[in-house]
C-alpha cells in the first residue's frame, strides 16, 4: 500500500512553501472535534436512496452496514434487469439508444426507480421485476436525439405526492412514482419543454446527460452541449430552476453573462462573449438549509484554442453557489481562467460539515481534472486552505492570449500526476526507461498548464498534457463518508498528446486553430509504442483525504493495469492500476469500486474490466473483488429492503447491453447480520 502519493507535482516554489506552512498548522487531527451527530446527508430513511448521488450533497454514501468486511464474499447476484431502452428503440423508427447504460437508480418508498436514457421504470427491491415502464414515444414524436447517456432523475414526495423527475427529449418530465403515469399538474400534462428556454429562446443543440436536483421547492438542471471543435459561436450554457410543483420556469442564469450581468467585462469583446458552451453537464449539489444550488461549469468553445474569446471568461470552469428560489448568484470561484486544456469541471461539488482547527465549517469540496482538490466554505466562498495564483507557461499560439496566471490549491495536495518531468516516465526497466525517454523527446513536456503547441513546420513539437482531459477525475466524482469526514477520491492518470493546427477545410470551420482529431498528433493518448503507459504508476488510484485536516491518508492502485502486458509480465508485479471511469461507493462499513466498462466514450484503448472490489474505508486494503458479466458503466449505490442490503450498478460493454444488476447477501446470512 502507498501510504502518501509523492508530492512530485511541481506546484511551483511558491506554492510548495505555502502547503508546507498549510501542513504544519492543520496537522492535529480534528476528530475529537467534531460534533457526533455530524451527517452530510439530507433527511431520508438510512435504508433509501433519493437521488442521484445518495443526497442532493452528493455524498455517495449510506449507512446501511449489513455487508462488511466479514461477510462481502458471500455476496451473489439477487437480481438482473435489462434497460428497457431497447425495446424503446426497436418499437419507434428515429429512437437510438444510448452508446453506453450509466443509470444510478433511486430507492424510495417500496420501489427502485429507474430513469434511463429513453424512457423510465420502477422495479422491485427485492426481485427486479418491473412494477411500470414509461414510453415517451407512444405519444410525441422523437426530437433532441442522439446516443448520449443519461445517468439518472430525482426522486420527489411533498406528503401527498410521489414524483420521479428526469430529462430526456428535450423535455423535463414528472412521473407518479406509484403508478408510473404522467402527472398531469406538472408542465404541460406532465412535461415542461426545456428547448425553449424562456423569452422566446430556444436551443435544440442542447441535451440533458446529469440527473436533475431538487433544491427546496426548485428543480435545477445544467445540459450539456455538444463538443464543437470547429465553430466559434454555440449554445452559450445556462443553469435553469423550475417550479417542483407546476412545472413552470421560474430562473435562468446565463453562464456566459449578457450585456449588463455582472462578469460580462471579462470577456473582451461581445465577440468573445459568444463563443458559448461553459455549460454545466455534471450534476448539481444542493444545501437544503441554505438553499443554496452549487454548479460546476465547463470549458468555453473552442477548448483548446481561445484566440477568438481573449479576457478571462467568467462563469467557464468556476463553482458557481446560486440561490435555489431566485437564480441569483451568491458566490463565485473560477479554477481555470481562459481555458485551453478542456479542465472542465466534470463532477458535483461534495458538501461536508467539516472542523478545521476547532472550527465548524460548511464546507464544500470540488474534485477535477487537475487532480486539485478545491475546498471553499459553502456559505461565503471563501477558501479554507489558501488557494494562490502562480505563473503558468506562455502560449507561443498566433493570436492567443493565454492567462499568465492560474489558482493553485495549496492544501491538500494534489491526488494525481501533475505536470510531466523525465522523473516521472515508466522504468521497470532500462529498455522502457529509455524508450519512454526517446518517445517523449518528440514532445514538449512541462509543468500543468503548459499550453497547447502549434504543429506547423518541421520542428513543431505537440504538447504533451497531464492531466489529459479524461484525468484525474471525471464524471465519476467522489464519496464522502460524513461520519469521519473522508473524502474518497478515484482518477486516472492519462496524459494526452495535444497540437493544433488551422482547419483543414476552412469552408467548414471559422476558427484560426483547432484540435484535428483525425491526426495522432492532434488530439490522442500518451502512450509508449508497445501500448504500455508512459509514466510510472498507479495509472488509476483511490485517494483518501481527510477533510478536517486536508491530509491524505492513504493512496492505493485501483485494477490490475498492465501488469500481465508482454514486457512486464516477468516481473511480477503488483497491481498498477487500470485507467477505467468508476464511481466509488461508501457506506458504513467500506468502500465499493470497480475497474469501470470498456464501453465508456473517450478513455484509453484497453480501459475497464468486469472487476468489482470492495476497499477497506481505514488502510485502502481490497477485502473481496468479483467478475461480473460486463464492466460497470454508472455509479454504484446501495439501499436496505425487508432486512436485506443490495447494490446495484449498472453493466454494459462493446458487445454486452446494458442492464441493472443487484448483489445481495443469502438471505440466511442477511438475516442473521440484521440488527
Amino acid at each position: 500500500m502507498m501510504q502518501r502519493p509523492e508530492t512530485r507535482r511541481r506546484l511551483g516554489a511558491a506554492a510548495l512553501a505555502a502547503a508546507g506552512l498549510a501542513a504544519a498548522a492543520h496537522a492535529q487531527t480534528a476528530a475529537n472535534l467534531r460534533p457526533a451527530s455530524a451527517s452530510a446527508t439530507e433527511p431520508q430513511p438510512s435504508g433509501e436512496w433519493h437521488n442521484y448521488a445518495a443526497d442532493s450533497r452528493s455524498s455517495k454514501y449510506s449507512p446501511v452496514d449489513q455487508i462488511d468486511r466479514y461477510n462481502v464474499h458471500q455476496l451473489e447476484v439477487a437480481w438482473r434487469w435489462k434497460s428497457i431502452d431497447y425495446g424503446i428503440a426497436a418499437r419507434h423508427e428515429g429512437v437510438i439508444p444510448p452508446v453506453v447504460f450509466q443509470n444510478t437508480p433511486m430507492m424510495r418508498d417500496g420501489r427502485v426507480l429507474v430513469a434511463t436514457g429513453l424512457g423510465a421504470a420502477a422495479l422491485d427491491p427485492a426481485s427486479g421485476e418491473i412494477l411500470w415502464t414509461y414510453d415517451p414515444f407512444e405519444d410525441e414524436q422523437p426530437r433532441n436525439m442522439g446516443r448520449g447517456s443519461v445517468r439518472g432523475g430525482v426522486t420527489w414526495n411533498d406528503g401527498e405526492r410521489r414524483r420521479l423527475f428526469f430529462t430526456g427529449n428535450g423535455r423535463l418530465t414528472a412521473l407518479d412514482a406509484d403508478t408510473g403515469a404522467l402527472d398531469p399538474d406538472f408542465g404541460d400534462g406532465g412535461r415542461a419543454d426545456m428547448v425553449d428556454v424562456g423569452s422566446g429562446v430556444t436551443r435544440r443543440q442542447y441535451f440533458w446527460t446529469s440527473a436533475p436536483v431538487v433544491c427546496g421547492d426548485v428543480i435545477v438542471v445544467g445540459e450539456s452541449t455538444a463538443d464543437a471543435w470547429s465553430r466559434r459561436r454555440n449554445p452559450p450554457g445556462m443553469i435553469r430552476g423550475y417550479d417542483s410543483r407546476s412545472g413552470a420556469l421560474r430562473w435562468r442564469f446565463n453562464i456566459i453573462p449578457e450585456p449588463g450581468e455582472f462578469g460580462f467585462d471579462t470577456w473582451d469583446s461581445p465577440e468573445a462573449a459568444a463563443a458559448g458552451a461553459a455549460n454545466v453537464w455534471t450534476w448539481i449539489s444542493c444545501d437544503q438549509e441554505l438553499k443554496i444550488a452549487y454548479a460546476a461549469t465547463s470549458t468555453p468553445s473552442n477548448d483548446w484554442y481561445g484566440g477568438h474569446r481573449p479576457g478571462k471568461g467568467l462563469f467557464a470552469e468556476s463553482i458557481l453557489a446560486l440561490d435555489a428560489g431566485t437564480g441569483e448568484r451568491r458566490w463565485h470561484f473560477q479554477a481555470v481562467h481562459h481555458g485551453l486544456w478542456d479542465y472542465d469541471f466534470p463532477a458535483a461539488p461534495v458538501l461536508a460539515d467539516i472542523v478545521v482547527d476547532g472550527k465548524p465549517i460548511k464546507a464544500l469540496a470540488q474534485p477535477s481534472k487537475q487532480a486539485f482538490l478545491y475546498v471553499f466554505d459553502r456559505e461565503t466562498g471563501e477558501p479554507v486552505w489558501p488557494i494562490v495564483e502562480l505563473p503558468v507557461p506562455a502560449s507561443e499560439v498566433p493570436g492567443e492570449q493565454a492567462w499568465p496566471t492560474q489558482p493553485h490549491p495549496t492544501w491538500p495536495l494534489p491526488y494525481d500526476l501533475q505536470g510531466l518531468a523525465i522523473d516521472d516516465l515508466i522504468d521497470f526497466t532500462p529498455a522502457l526507461r529509455a524508450m519512454a525517454i526517446e518517445y517523449v523527446s518528440q514532445y514538449r513536456i512541462g509543468p500543468i498548464f503548459q499550453p497547447p503547441t502549434l504543429i506547423e513546420g518541421p520542428d513543431a513539437k505537440p504538447t504533451i498534457q497531464v492531466p489529459g482531459a479524461v484525468g484525474g477525475t471525471n464524471w465519476n466524482g467522489a464519496a464522502l463518508d460524513p461520519e469521519t469526514n473522508v473524502l474518497y477520491l478515484p482518477s486516472v492518470t492519462v496524459p494526452a498528446i495535444l497540437g493544433l493546427r488551422p482547419p483543414p477545410d476552412p469552408a467548414r470551420s471559422n476558427l484560426r486553430y483547432r484540435v484535428d482529431l483525425s491526426e495522432a498528433d492532434g488530439y490522442d493518448w500518451a502512450t509508449l509504442p508497445n501500448g504500455l503507459p508512459i509514466t510510472k504508476p498507479p495509472y488509476g488510484r483511490l485517494t483518501a483525504i481527510d477533510l478536517d485536516t486536508g491530509e491524505h491518508l492513504w493512496m492505493v492502485p485501483n485494477g490490475d493495469g498492465p501488469r500481465d502486458h508482454p514486457a512486464l509480465a516477468h516481473l511480477d508485479l503488483p497491481p498498477l492500476g487500470q485507467q477505467g471511469r468508476v464511481s466509488a461507493l461508501v457506506t458504513k462499513t467500506l468502500v465499493f469500486l470497480a475497474d469501470g466498462s470498456d464501453a465508456m466514450v473517450v478513455q484509453p484503448e484497453g480501459a475497464g474490466s468486469r472487476k468489482f472490489r470492495a476497499y477497506d474505508k481505514g488502510t485502502g486494503e481490497v477485502v473481496w473483488e468479483t467478475e461480473l458479466p460486463a464492466g460497470v458503466s454508472g455509479a454504484p449505490m446501495t439501499y436496505l429492503h425487508e432486512g436485506r442490503q443490495y447494490i446495484v450498478m449498472a453493466l454494459s460493454g462493446t458487445d454486452f447491453e446494458g442492464e441493472l444488476l443487484a448483489l445481495a447477501l443469502p438471505g440466511a446470512v442477511a438475516a442473521a447480520a440484521a440488527p
